[in-house]
């Protein structure tokens, strides 16, 4: 049997003690690379001492969510509220001239929202020029979701170059008045002539998910706003939207 010499350098330096020792501080991956199991361990108050045990100072609640607290004939409520992008100040009296006005609740990071957000244009500038108002709110917390301040409200206007007014409910009342619980939420109003506008159409954009493979249309709403432009009553059967739960402001714990 031939063998083969090797010199005491090529020969690995293992031992039982080192074998059981953990380095005292993990190398810095980047954290979409640090498997479940490693980032649990670093930043486990528990597991790994030099962590300062702190409590949580608030409550975030987030869910998928379907839009369904407001009942058709709704009247729409006042607001006044700025766009970030332009910095004027806009009110509900500001659409009173048009026939319909179409709400959209959105925000910047929402998946579905995204998913979304090019055919909400497309949608939008074919409609408008037909008569439809159209007003997007985002009323998403900055303390839990800073990437939804107004800011890259702004940045998102241009880079996607909405045609509406994309405004900052920093309070959150306009969204509590309006009853929107979601983003994408998308609320129809018709206006006949000196009476104020009244919901018509709450429901989705059309059946596309960001992960159910089928094609974005906007069948539902643009059916709706065809029917409310043509005068004619629109079906009171609607599916409800479906998106990310709007990010209300944290409750503070005492």
């Amino acid at each position: 049997m031939n063998t083969v010499a090797l010199s005491p350098t090529t020969l690995p330096r293992f031992s039982a003690a080192s074998s059981l020792t953990f380095p005292r501080k993990l190398p810095a991956f980047k954290s979409s690379f640090i498997p479940p199991f490693l980032g649990f361990l670093n930043n486990s108050p528990k597991l790994n001492p030099r962590l300062p045990r702190k409590p949580p100072s608030f409550v975030v609640r987030a869910a998928r969510t379907e839009s369904n607290r407001v009942s058709l004939g709704f009247r729409a409520p006042d607001f006044e509220l700025l766009e970030p992008l332009t910095g004027k100040t806009w009110t509900l009296e500001d659409f009173e001239a048009y026939p319909a006005l179409l709400v959209m609740f959105i925000c910047n990071h929402c998946p579905f929202v995204i998913h979304l957000k090019k055919s909400i244009v497309k949608l939008t500038e074919f409609y408008m020029k037909k008569g439809l108002a159209v007003v997007a709110i985002s009323s998403n917390s900055v303390v839990t979701h800073p990437q939804d301040g107004p800011e890259f409200m702004a940045e998102d206007a241009k880079v996607y170059g909405y045609p509406f007014p994309y405004l900052y409910d920093e309070t959150q009342d306009v969204a509590r008045d309006f009853g929107a619980v979601c983003t994408p939420e998308f609320l129809l109003f018709k206006k006949d002539g000196r009476r104020p506008f009244e919901l018509v159409y709450h429901g989705q954009f059309d059946d596309s998910r960001p992960s159910n493979n089928v094609p974005i249309t906007g069948r539902d709403l643009s059916m709706a706003i065809d029917l409310v432009l043509s005068c004619q009553p629109v079906k009171s059967v609607q599916k409800p939207s479906v998106g990310c739960s709007i990010k209300w402001h944290p409750e503070v714990k005492q």
